[in-house]
């Protein structure tokens, strides 16, 4: 989904551990999700979503007749997908049946991440070219550890920009707090994450029209629920499939990550966005909370050519300075947004837009700018068609 992969893989594994294990191994190659516990229509449906060559299936001998028949299934299905199994290498049983059910290799839990990688290189080269598609809108996600609404705050106003450049646009909120988004514009409703997730099939422009919040200027607002599963709940293959669903219908997302823990979600959304925007500010105490969080996905592999560093509340008279900021975080600073406590108070409590209540004010102005530089980028994007033009169509 995002540029800054090579590949995206796949993987049935037996335990989180092992995903890691693989996840780790292939981080200079791209980035793997986990395919669930095997169920050959969700496989399936994610090779489709994610443009995946390279599937991982883990092979053991309680469900070995059940796993040799995925793996037959979906070379049925997808006769060009390449399937390696993983398992006990010294279980020449499990090898035999991995080859009979048409994998291309055998991998050894535990093998060196350097084995691993040369397989992957090796079976990419034969491979035929995937080419992912172009007809998905643009994907923006801003984290940051610290958990406050003024994350919700600056997303509305970028998202909203960027709704008013013409793109159809959307806001997912998952931030913490849950749902700010919406009370600080003063707005209720009735259809949540947790409800997308659950009908991720059915996400059609009729139901996007019908069941999403919508502000004055046309964006749409998907939130959390008191009573939505918490993030790390959430599956990655849940969420590429909904991401992927909502990008048919939407020109940008604008995603709200602010204040969530690490999770194997979050990671999800992180390294398939386009452009990720590390929130933060000066304070020293949240700046080390932040490099714990960015320093331990660097470990782990993780692709960050894409984050840029965001400093929100800047005051130019304290220490660290912006410069310093970007140094300690290896990252080039996209902007840094005035302090200006007593304007966002007003447009917490009013339930208005700095748009509306000062329009003139350096973070207004700076904010601004922010969501037109974000909309300049996913002009450079296929626009696909949106669910207003579809719905217009049908009519």
């Amino acid at each position: 989904m995002s540029q800054n992969l090579s590949q995206t893989f796949l993987a049935i594994t037996r335990n989180h551990t092992d995903l890691e294990w693989l996840q780790g191994a292939l981080a200079p190659l791209g980035q793997v999700v986990s395919a669930g516990s095997g169920s050959l229509d969700e496989l399936l449906a994610l090779v489709d979503v994610t443009c995946a060559s390279l599937v991982f299936v883990g092979l053991d001998r309680e469900h070995v007749v059940a796993q040799c028949a995925l793996i037959e299934g979906a070379l049925e299905a997808k006769p060009m997908l390449a399937i390696v199994a993983l398992g006990d290498g010294m279980d020449n049983q499990l090898v035999l049946n991995a080859m009979r059910a048409g994998a291309r290799d055998f991998v050894s839990y535990g093998s060196r991440s350097s084995e691993v990688s040369g397989l992957v290189r090796r079976l990419s080269k034969r491979l035929p070219a995937v080419t992912p598609s172009t007809q998905l809108g643009g994907l923006t996600v801003l984290y940051g550890v610290q958990s406050n609404a003024d994350g919700a705050l600056l997303a509305n106003h970028m998202a909203q920009v960027v709704q008013k450049s013409g793109q159809q646009t959307l806001l997912l909120d998952l931030g913490l707090p849950r749902g700010d988004s919406l009370a600080l514009l003063g707005l209720e409703s009735s259809f949540h994450f947790g409800d997308a997730l659950r009908h991720m099939r059915r996400l059609d422009a009729t139901l996007i029209d019908s069941a999403f919040t919508r502000c004055e200027v046309g964006l749409r607002i998907l939130a959390y629920a008191d009573n939505d599963e918490p993030l790390e709940h959430t599956s990655a293959a849940e969420l590429y499939m909904l991401l992927s669903a909502l990008r048919q219908h939407f020109q940008h997302i604008v995603v709200n990550l602010t204040g969530q823990p690490d999770s194997e979600a979050l990671r999800t959304f992180v390294s398939h966005c386009d452009k990720l925007l590390w929130y933060t500010d000066q304070n020293v105490l949240d700046c080390r909370r932040n490099l714990a969080v960015l320093n331990l996905w660097r470990e782990k592999g993780m692709k960050l050519d894409h984050a840029r560093l965001l400093v929100d509340r800047y005051l130019r008279s304290v220490a660290p300075d912006s410069e310093a900021l970007g140094k300690s975080f290896g990252m080039e600073i996209i902007a840094t947004l005035a302090y200006s406590p007593e304007v966002r108070l007003n447009a917490k409590n009013q339930g208005v837009t700095l748009f509306e209540l000062a329009p003139r004010e350096v973070l207004t102005q700076s904010l601004r700018t922010l969501g037109e530089c974000l909309a300049k980028r996913s002009e450079t994007l296929a626009k696909p068609k949106s669910w207003f033009s579809r719905l217009r169509g049908a009519q």
